[in-house]
């Protein structure tokens, strides 16, 4: 397995954006970002010719704002979603 990268300007292949996020504890799929791409709601990313790229600080920020505050309870999850804070 690969180190997940340091430079966050580091450019990586989709396959690649879904093994580092992996192994940064957000479980991700290359198919997962594929329908992202097409569907929306995924990572910024750029095309070199047909080839997306992914910058490395762009997708871990996409995966850390997808998580919420952290909880002690389940509770604590219907709360945010009945007042619509999240």
């Amino acid at each position: 397995m690969q180190e997940n990268p340091v430079d966050h300007d580091a450019l990586l292949r989709r396959k690649r954006a879904a093994e580092a996020l992996t192994a940064r504890g957000f479980p991700c799929s290359e198919k997962t970002l594929a329908t992202k791409a097409t569907r929306g709601g995924g990572p910024p990313y750029q095309l070199f010719g047909r080839t997306p790229l992914y910058r490395w600080g762009d997708v871990l920020a996409w995966a850390e704002g997808k998580l919420t505050p952290p909880r002690r309870s389940t509770a604590e999850g219907d709360v945010e979603t009945s007042t619509g804070a999240v």
